[in-house]
């Protein structure tokens, strides 16, 4: 495919691409929003508090008056795990849907909670799947929630959410949904996919820079919420009351990164919100995996799982060819990709997400292919292994 000018600048200080699934490559606009000091107790800072929450429930779509926004300071796993020691009753009981490392720190969370749960583990990428939720659910009448990943990133897979959520509630059950790098690229809403919360950050779809999550929860969730959490700081319904209160964060915002969010978010709205932002991604995908097939890589995932937010390739078979190498070779070239995580062969994973568009990712390709040249790979084919390993998923 013939190259043209991208329609996104190049970061101006000259720092790669970063090809990861959060923190990402932000707009310059984004982060000179990070210039001003704001008073975390000003009318007008929780003025623009109230504006981003209002925002993201928008962004929800049809079904979205029943929900409220509860920003918690903090990475994504810190509103993960606000949202599971808040929303579950201390005598509930979890079923938690791992197919990477997003679901297992689910896991690890509850653990520390000392909340009760059981895991349906299916490894490094298989789906789970809604019969297999159902057939859990009806064996155990103790499990109140279920939890699932929306989009791993260990593996990059999009998790069928659709119909674990229709599992889930014919059992009388309620989901919890860890939307990390899903919200804001592809559309989840609760008038068609029930869910009783869902949780993102600012670092992810939506473009802003790290510092803050997010949890979009039914208003009678975060009503039944109190006195559930473990802890202080996490404590959602708190938070929640506090905030609807007095419009002002409990403790010391993430002032600036906040500022930076509302430029995001705008910037969201101006290319067409939701669906539009996804099919940028999706075009991103589109031209990686097609260049980077043409010149001999393989995917983990066939077309039917693949997510437009990150893609896992495996590593050349080829004796020359070691990764940490090509890592450094692509970073040279204004590149900086993501190790893979699969444990029963060699990967590495490029996201698709943030400030680039299938230009750029051309661009990656072309680095790619003279990053291999520079080791002396003539084959970037995988290992024999790695495809009886895909055969699982696709059988």
């Amino acid at each position: 495919m013939r190259l043209e000018e991208s329609e996104i600048e190049a970061p101006r200080l000259g720092e790669p691409f970063l090809l990861t699934p959060g923190p990402l490559t932000t707009s310059y606009d984004t982060k000179s929003a990070m210039l001003k000091d704001w008073g975390s107790w000003d009318g007008d800072f929780r003025q623009m508090t109230q504006l981003m929450r209002d925002t993201l429930i928008e962004m929800l779509g049809s079904g979205n008056e029943s929900f409220d926004c509860v920003p918690m300071q903090g990475s994504g796993s810190f509103s993960v795990e606000a949202m599971l020691g808040s929303l579950v009753p201390r005598d509930g009981k979890l079923l938690v849907l791992s197919n990477g490392a997003y679901g297992q720190r689910a896991a690890k969370t509850l653990q520390y909670l000392k909340r009760d749960h059981i895991v349906l583990d299916k490894g490094d990428y298989l789906p789970p799947r809604g019969e297999e939720v159902a057939e859990i659910l009806e064996a155990d009448n103790d499990i109140t929630h279920v939890v699932a990943v929306h989009c791993e990133t260990s593996s990059g897979i999009l998790n069928p959410i659709e119909e674990i959520s229709a599992a889930t509630y014919n059992a009388g059950r309620k989901l919890l949904i860890d939307s990390m790098s899903a919200f804001g690229a592809i559309l989840v809403e609760p008038n068609k996919i029930k869910f009783e919360a869902i949780v993102s950050s600012a670092n992810k779809c939506i473009e802003g820079v790290p510092g803050f999550g997010f949890i979009l929860a039914r208003k009678s969730a975060l009503e039944a919420a109190e006195g559930n959490s473990h802890s202080l700081c996490l404590d959602l319904h708190d938070q929640w009351s506090h905030m609807n209160k007095t419009g002002q964060w409990r403790y010391t915002p993430p002032t600036h990164v906040l500022a930076a969010f509302l430029v995001a978010l705008e910037s969201h709205r101006k290319e067409g919100g939701v669906i539009a932002r996804g099919a940028r991604y999706t075009k991103n995908q589109n031209a990686l995996v097609s260049g980077m097939r043409s010149i001999g890589f393989e995917t983990l995932l066939s077309e039917r799982w693949l997510s437009p937010i990150i893609v896992t390739f495996f590593c050349p078979a080829d004796p020359s060819f070691e990764f940490t190498r090509f890592y450094d070779l692509m970073k040279s070239k204004g590149f900086i990709i993501y190790p893979g995580k699969l444990t029963v062969v060699e990967s590495f994973r490029i996201g698709c997400i943030g400030q680039m568009d299938d230009q750029i990712m051309l661009k990656v390709v072309d680095a790619a292919r003279a990053s291999l040249c520079e080791m002396g790979v003539t084959d970037a084919s995988p290992p024999s292994k790695a495809l009886e390993e895909r055969k699982r998923l696709q059988s």
